[in-house]
C-alpha cells in the first residue's frame, strides 16, 4: 500500500516514537530489532498514531548506542538489513502508519570512514570535513566549549597536532557544516532514505549544526540564569551562555536546502531543539516561513519540574511573540529524559489528565513507547548501567537507562515478551511487568484503553489537529483555552489537589468527551475536582 502524497500530512499528527533496541526481540539476543518493530505495528495502529519515529539503526559502535553514526545508509547487523528495513517500511504503510527515522546529521562516530579519513593529515580530501582546531599557544583547546557528556568539548589528536570538536562524546566528532561538500553528503543522506519510502525524519540536536567559524569563548552564564532542562544540574555545561558552539544562522540556509529536498516527496522534518535560554524562540526561527523544518520538539514539557498551568500559558505566549506561525511537536517523555509518570510523580488520575490536555494543544504530538501503559521510569542497579551518560554522573544522574528498558507485552513473562532469550540488554523490572499490554488492553479503565480513547477523540475532531489556539489564560491551577475551526471547543484543565469552579465563555456549549471522564456544563459552569477537565463545544 502506498500512502497518499499528503504535504501536510504531520500538521496535528500524534507521532510514536519507537527505542529500537528495547522495542521488540526477534532473535532471542536480547537486543530490540527491525523485524521485531514489524511484527508490534499493529499495537501501534490500535493506538491510533499517525506515525512512527525510529530512533537510529544505523551502523555504529553503539558508544552512544546508534548515535554515533558509522555508515548512515546501513543498518547495524545487531537491527537486521536494508531489507528488514523495506520490509517494516512497506508493513506501516500497509497499516496507514507514516515512518520518519532519526538523522544525527550533526557528528559521526569517530569510526566513520570520513573521519578516519579527516584525522589522516590538514591536506587530505576530507581535512575540513570536522571542525579541526589549532591549540592555544600554550596547548590548551581553542575555546572554554563544553561537551554535555561533560569536560572540554575539544579532544587532542596527534596526527594533525590539533584539536577536534566533540559536542558530545569523544568519540563522536562534529561535522563541519561551513563546508558545502558536508552540506551535500548530508542532504544525499536524507535523499537515500527518502527514495526506500520513508515519510520524514527527526532531526538530532538540529540547532548544534554549525559551530562560530571564529571560535570564540562562550560566556558565562549567572548563577540565577542556569537551568536543567537540557543537562542535569551537576554539568558544567549549564554555567555558560551558549552563544556560540550552537544556534549558528547560517543553519537557518542550510534548513531551507532540506525542506527543498523533502519536498517532492510529500515529507516532512521535525528538528531537536535543544537550549536552555532560547529553545522556544529557535524553534520559531526554524519552523516559520514554511521554508526550513515543518517542525520542532522543543524542551518545554520535558523540564524536571511539573508543567503548570501558569508554565502552559507562558510557554504558549513566548511562541506567539516569537513567531505566530511556529508549529511545535510537544513530547512528555521521550528516551533521554526521565519518564514523566516519575519525573512529575504523578497520579494514575493525573497522568490521564495530562494526556487529555496534550491532545488538546496546538501543534503535533510526540508519544514515547510504554507511555500509553503508564510507565514510571525504571530502577536501574549501576552494575546494570548502560549508558555512558549516567556512569559519568553516577549517582547524582542516574542517566537515560531507566526510560530506555524494554517494553512489556505480557506481564507473565519473565522479560515481559519482549525477548524469548534469557536476558535482555536492560532489566525488565517488576513494575513494568504489571503494566504490560497483555494486562491492560481491553481493561476500561487502564491507561492503555484511555490513550486509544485520547487519540481516537484527536482524530474524531480535526479542530484539535488543525485549529487556531486563542484565550489561553491561567487561573490558578486551572489552564483553560480555546480551539477555533469548523467546530469551537473550549478545554480546561485543573492541574492541581483542590477543586476549581469555572465559568465558561458567553455562549451555549455542551459538553463532550465523557469517554474520557470529561466533567459536564451545567449553566454554563463546570466544577473541576483534583486532575478533572472540562471540554465542551459551541452549540
Amino acid at each position: 500500500m502506498t500512502l497518499p502524497k499528503d504535504p501536510d500530512w504531520w500538521r496535528g499528527a500524534v507521532i510514536y516514537q519507537i527505542y529500537p533496541r528495547s522495542f521488540q526481540d526477534s532473535n532471542g539476543d536480547g537486543i530490540g530489532d527491525l523485524p521485531g518493530i514489524t511484527a508490534r505495528l499493529d499495537h501501534i495502529a490500535a493506538l491510533g498514531a499517525d506515525a512512527i519515529w525510529i530512533s537510529p539503526f544505523f551502523t555504529s559502535p553503539m558508544k552512544d548506542f546508534g548515535y554515533d553514526v558509522s555508515d548512515y545508509c546501513g543498518v547495524d547487523p545487531m537491527f537486521g538489513t536494508l531489507a528488514d528495513f523495506d520490509a517494516l517500511v512497506t508493513r506501516a504503510h500497509d497499516l496507514g502508519l507514516r515512518v520518519m527515522i532519526d538523522l544525527v546529521l550533526s557528528h559521526s562516530s569517530d569510526q566513520h570512514p570520513w573521519f578516519r579519513e579527516s584525522r589522516q593529515s590538514r591536506d587530505n580530501p576530507k581535512a575540513d570535513w570536522y571542525v579541526w582546531a589549532d591549540p592555544k599557544p600554550d596547548g590548551t583547546p581553542p575555546n572554554n566549549w563544553l561537551s554535555i557528556f561533560g569536560g572540554s568539548a575539544w579532544s587532542w589528536d596527534a596526527r594533525r597536532e590539533q584539536y577536534y570538536l566533540h559536542n558530545f562524546l569523544t568519540s563522536q566528532p562534529d561535522l563541519n557544516f561551513h563546508n558545502p561538500d558536508v552540506q551535500e553528503a548530508q542532504l544525499d543522506v536524507a535523499r537515500f532514505w527518502l527514495e526506500r519510502g520513508v515519510d520524514g525524519f527527526r532531526l538530532d540536536t538540529i540547532n548544534f549544526y554549525f559551530a562560530d567559524k571564529y571560535l570564540r569563548d562562550n560566556p558565562a552564564l549567572p548563577k540565577e540564569l542556569r537551568n536543567d532542562s537540557i543537562a542535569p544540574a551537576v554539568n558544567p555545561y549549564n554555567h555558560q551562555m551558549h552563544l556560540f558552539d550552537k544556534n549558528q544562522p547560517e543553519n537557518l540556509e542550510f534548513l531551507r536546502k532540506f525542506r527543498a529536498v523533502l519536498a517532492p516527496y510529500g515529507a516532512a522534518a521535525v528538528g531537536e531543539v535543544g537550549d536552555a535560554q532560547r529553545g522556544l524562540e529557535i524553534m520559531a526561527e526554524y519552523t516559520s516561513g514554511g521554508d526550513k523544518v515543518q517542525m520542532c520538539y522543543p524542551f518545554e514539557m520535558l523540564q524536571p519540574r511539573r508543567l503548570t498551568a501558569e508554565g502552559v500559558q507562558a510557554t504558549f505566549a513566548r511562541m506567539a511573540a516569537a513567531a505566530p506561525d511556529a508549529w511545535p511537536c510537544w513530547s512528555y517523555s521521550n528516551h533521554d529524559t526521565v519518564r514523566h509518570i516519575t519525573r512529575w510523580q504523578l497520579s494514575e488520575e493525573g497522568a490521564k489528565a495530562y494526556t487529555a490536555l496534550l491532545m488538546c494543544l496546538r501543534g503535533s504530538v510526540c508519544l514515547y513507547q510504554g507511555e500509553e501503559l503508564g510507565l514510571p521510569e525504571a530502577e536501574i542497579a549501576f552494575e546494570d548501567l548502560q549508558d555512558p551518560y549516567g556512569i559519568e554522573f553516577w549517582p547524582e544522574f542516574k542517566g537515560r537507562d531507566g526510560a530506555r528498558t524494554p517494553m512489556t507485552w505480557q506481564k507473565d513473562n519473565a522479560q515481559g515478551g519482549f525477548t524469548a532469550g534469557p536476558r535482555a540488554w536492560l532489566p525488565v523490572t517488576a513494575p513494568h511487568l504489571a503494566r504490560a499490554v497483555g494486562a491492560q488492553a481491553g481493561v476500561a479503565d487502564s491507561m492503555l484503553e484511555f490513550y486509544r480513547a485520547a487519540l481516537a477523540f484527536r482524530r474524531a475532531h480535526p479542530v484539535l489537529r488543525y485549529g487556531d489556539m486563542t484565550g489561553i489564560t491561567a487561573e490558578g491551577p486551572v489552564i483553560r483555552f480555546t480551539r477555533q475551526g469548523a467546530e469551537e471547543f473550549f478545554c480546561a484543565f485543573n492541574l492541581g489537589e483542590a477543586s476549581q469552579d469555572i465559568h465558561l465563555p458567553e455562549g451555549r456549549w455542551e459538553a463532550i468527551g465523557g469517554a474520557l471522564g470529561a466533567q459536564p456544563v451545567i449553566e454554563g459552569k463546570a466544577n473541576l475536582g483534583p486532575w478533572h477537565y472540562c471540554l465542551a463545544r459551541r452549540v
